[in-house]
């Protein structure tokens, strides 16, 4: 299965289903999920609520909240610093305009603007974001006569059940304001390569492309997920990030910018591992399926196929898949820099170990446009590029190509490690950035570079000829 962010890319093979036409099917579900006596749209003296007034009650509490927002960001992908306009949605959280949304949906933004429910529209700051989990905190630049806004409350997602209705709003394709209607279908579910820290929420309430940030709402009118990915192919599935992981990364984006996640190089393997056919002979614990390089998990000692019994004197087990992003954030949340005490089980005998984790640092390198080279580059990150890091723990690799273009007419292809210019050693941004313009300055004397570049661990060269200028063709 493949999943995508829903601001531009997903393709969900689905109608949104209208409120309306759902009421007659869901009424009878509501009647013994909503109590008689507290639940918006009972009448009194009536035996069962009123679906249509249910969901009506619930839309009226969140969907003057929500955003419609367009933001201008800076791409290096395609060889050049170019800027590109997407589109996505947001809730606020808040009466002074703090505003919920995607980290992918203010990815590199350079401007950032929000339409309000009643067709006001407001430039908003980046106050913070984690890629990790996929979320992002703004703040609206509003007057001061303009607040209190109208804004909608986290609930506890925890409380969700299969089966349970929820409304997924939004912008989506670009439409500034949008409400479909579904089922939880799951609460649990485990996505392989997006569920770090955190487990989703699936749905078959549509999300489609624009709808990344908006919220889920259940029947009472609580944001419990902020809507991010839709599959990409056949069914009616969509995926949101739970209201109880936003809860715990809100605070830290308001107060730091960021999660300031702890690292400890640990890769984890649940008891019963399912889909690779292994299973260990054991009732509690995690196994460790690898440490990273340099981690303080291999300093510390630990081994592959340790397995994990107690960090700090707290019991961690992970029977399934769904268990490890909770072990992984309960790592996650160590305190940087202070000693976690460890107990593991190695070959039938229990040993106790010291770990300091250390801070996780950025999960993407930072990127480069190098003109007339006609070429992007990037900093190698031993998260986002495990491949690179293998050969090199610093250093930049070739991250974009411009067509038509210098770099195009080599043989440089993308993930290529640069390590000289001429003679030069490039190490870091900086180095190329200087070299960069020292080559623009001599230009006239000399328009051809040599380029010593890493590709797959062997080592080549090829010559860069700056002499064409592209930009004036």
């Amino acid at each position: 299965m493949s999943t995508s962010p829903g601001y531009n890319s997903v393709r969900v093979m689905k109608t949104s289903r209208s409120i309306a036409a759902c009421c007659t099917l869901f009424a009878s579900a509501a009647v013994s999920a909503s109590p008689p006596s507290s639940s918006p749209g009972t009448d009194a003296g009536s035996a069962a609520p009123d679906f249509r007034r249910i969901v009506k009650s619930a839309t009226d509490r969140v969907f003057p909240a929500v955003v419609y927002i367009k933001v201008i960001r800076e791409s290096l992908e395609e060889g050049e610093k170019t800027s590109e306009s997407i589109s996505g949605s947001g809730v606020i959280i808040s009466c002074d305009g703090e505003v919920l949304t995607n980290w992918h949906v203010v990815e590199k933004a350079t401007e950032v603007r929000c339409q309000l429910f009643d067709g006001r529209a407001m430039d908003a700051k980046v106050v913070g974001s984690d890629k990790d989990t996929d979320l992002a905190l703004l703040k609206l630049k509003v007057a001061d006569e303009d607040v209190p806004l109208p804004h909608a409350t986290l609930g506890d997602s925890s409380r969700l059940d299969e089966g349970d209705f929820v409304m997924a709003m939004g912008a989506p394709w670009g439409m500034n304001r949008s409400v479909s209607i579904g089922i939880v279908s799951c609460t649990r579910r485990y996505l392989p390569e997006h569920s770090e820290y955190s487990l989703w929420i699936q749905t078959d309430a549509a999300i489609s492309p624009g709808n990344s940030g908006g919220p889920l709402v259940n029947t009472a009118g609580e944001i419990i997920g902020i809507n991010t990915r839709g599959i990409m192919f056949g069914g009616d599935m969509g995926f949101a990030i739970p209201s109880i992981t936003a809860r715990l990364i809100v605070p830290q984006l308001r107060e730091h910018g960021q999660a300031h996640w702890s690292w400890t190089g640990l890769r984890f393997q649940p008891l019963r591992d399912f889909d690779r056919n292994i299973y260990f002979e054991a009732d509690r614990g995690v196994i460790v399926a690898d440490t990273d390089p340099d981690s303080p998990a291999r300093q510390a000692g630990i081994q592959t196929r340790d397995r994990l019994i107690r960090v700090n004197g707290k019991s961690v087990s992970a029977f399934s898949s769904e268990d490890l992003p909770s072990i992984r954030r309960a790592f996650g949340l160590l305190e940087k820099g202070k000693v976690a005490s460890i107990e593991l089980v190695r070959k039938g005998k229990t040993i106790a170990l010291e770990l300091t984790p250390r801070e996780k640092g950025s999960v993407e390198g930072d990127a480069l446009a190098c003109p007339r080279w006609d070429l992007t580059v990037k900093t190698i990150n031993q998260f986002e590029n495990a491949d690179l890091y293998f050969h090199r723990q610093k250093g930049v690799y070739i991250y974009g190509l411009k067509y038509p273009g210098n770099a195009r007419n080599t043989n440089l292809l993308w993930h290529d490690i640069l390590l000289k210019v001429d003679r030069h050693e490039v190490v870091t941004l900086d180095d190329l950035r200087r070299i960069h313009a020292e080559s623009l300055e001599n230009i006239e004397k000399k328009p051809r570079l040599v380029l010593t570049v890493l590709r797959n661990g062997l080592m080549r060269q090829t010559v860069l000829d700056i002499s064409r200028e592209y930009e004036r063709e």
